[in-house]
């Protein structure tokens, strides 16, 4: 029979030898592979938020944690054993905390924050969610933070948080500044309505600047005060928006009709009228604005201290914020109503209560951090406003009559206000739209940045 038919034969399999050198060295080197393997899927469980250094085990430590009766021969090489009596040994592993990654990611957030609350909205702002928290088994994001702030070493003389918030003189303060636009205001209008001529002009020339500045005082302090995160230049876009609902819808009546043949006077008869009645009221509105906009924050921050969720609390703030932003409007209608009756005026109220509607959203974003997109729609506003405006006045040179067509069909239809009105109107439905998102975290509430 040939060598390879004795290949073949079956028969009792022959044992490659007894443990010797190569042998160990290739346990040792598995045993390595699988504690590496364990550590690795154990360091990447935490979702991409941060992870520990992995402290591997050494070759000592693993010596003294071995089981009673494995003795070692002094050769340094081991003994093989009945399977009976060989001690199951398991690979090599590394305890990883998670929590604690991703503490020392978020130690300034930790470090600084006076309760629970302040780590849930920051873990929040940096895209945690309750499914992330489950990773770290955690129900959900304010379980984690608590646990965070438990862990986070502090002296025995920490800072505990202030009562600022909550003092009535604080409260007082903007309470009163918030009346002095409207009083201003109205003391404006009534000096213009009993003047005429060269007296007339000199009570707007000082009574414009008296309002704006006293706007700027109210809007400093209290609840509608920019924070101090970020701040975008926006008074440019505010004035203009303010200055159109007084002059703008006259002069674009003016201009379709070959006009204007003269400045305006301040009165609210003659070729350029002054709608005086929606300034008064914007200007009155700035009090029941500053009330609202504390209303929605303390209530808001009172359900961040009963909410064990951030979708529960979103849920819960959405009807709160929509509630606010109706009472506001129900506000201004009234105080349109009495400014138009004072001021025998025919009050515009789409024009000025989307107006109103505008500013407010945007100054209850600014306030709480988010600035970018109210610059964002107070410009493109203004911009669709002086285009408007600038077409009808470009229309007047050669070749460019149909630069004014859009325009005119929309005054003919439905007269000079429609203007402000769909411009303001968008800008105020898209604010809304992204306050209902972003007003509604608990990052939103979570450090009472302004006096309320």
């Amino acid at each position: 029979m040939s060598g390879l038919g004795e290949l073949d034969r079956p028969g009792k399999p022959s044992s490659p030898g007894g443990w010797d050198v190569r042998s160990k060295e290739w346990a040792v080197g598995e045993a390595d592979l699988a504690g590496s393997d364990v550590a690795g899927s154990e360091s990447t469980g935490s979702g991409g938020l941060g992870s520990a250094p992995v402290t591997a085990v050494s070759e000592a430590a693993v010596q003294e944690s071995a089981v009673p009766g494995s003795a070692v021969p002094e050769s340094g090489e081991p003994r093989s054993a009945p399977a009976a009596e060989r001690p199951q040994t398991a690979g090599r592993r590394t305890t990883v905390d998670p929590v604690k990654a991703l503490m020392h990611r978020h130690r300034e957030l930790c470090e600084r924050a006076v309760d629970p609350l302040e780590i849930a909205a920051g873990l929040e702002a940096h895209g945690v969610t309750d499914r992330t928290a489950a990773r770290f088994r955690h129900r959900d994001v304010f379980s984690l933070a608590e646990e965070m702030y438990a862990r986070v070493p502090r002296d025995g003389d920490a800072p505990a948080r202030t009562t600022t918030p909550d003092a009535p003189r604080a409260r007082a303060d903007w309470a009163v500044l918030a009346l002095l636009p409207g009083v201003l205001c109205a003391a404006t209008a009534t000096g213009l309505r009993l003047t005429e001529g060269q007296p007339r002009l000199i009570v707007a020339v000082v009574g414009a600047p008296a309002v704006a500045l006293a706007l700027r005082a109210a809007l400093s302090r209290g609840p509608l005060r920019l924070a101090d995160r970020a701040q975008r230049p926006t008074a440019a876009w505010t004035c203009w928006l303010i200055a159109y609902a007084a002059l703008g819808d006259a002069l674009l009546s003016a201009a379709l009709t070959g006009g204007p043949d003269a400045l305006p006077t301040g009165s609210p008869h003659g070729a350029w009228p002054s709608a005086a009645a929606g300034v008064l009221a914007l200007a009155l509105s700035c009090a029941p604005a500053a009330w609202c906009a504390h209303l929605f924050a303390a209530r808001a921050r009172r359900r961040l201290a009963a909410s064990r969720g951030l979708e529960e609390y979103a849920t819960s703030v959405q009807p709160l914020l929509l509630g606010t932003f109706a009472l506001y409007l129900a506000a201004l209608t009234a105080l349109l109503a009495l400014s138009g009756v004072a001021l025998d005026e025919l009050a515009a109220y789409p024009q000025i209560l989307t107006l109103g509607a505008l500013l407010l959203l945007a100054r209850l974003l600014a306030a709480h951090g988010f600035t970018h997109a109210p610059a964002l729609v107070l410009s493109v506003a203004t911009g669709a406003e002086a285009t408007a405006l600038a077409s009808v006045f470009a229309a007047r040179l050669p070749g460019c009559a149909f630069l004014a067509t859009p325009v005119e069909s929309l005054v003919t239809t439905w007269g000079p206000g429609a203007v402000p009105t769909l411009v303001c109107g968008a800008g105020a439905l898209t604010l809304l739209i992204h306050s209902s998102r972003t007003l509604t975290r608990a990052s939103a509430h979570a450090t009472p940045d302004v006096p309320c």
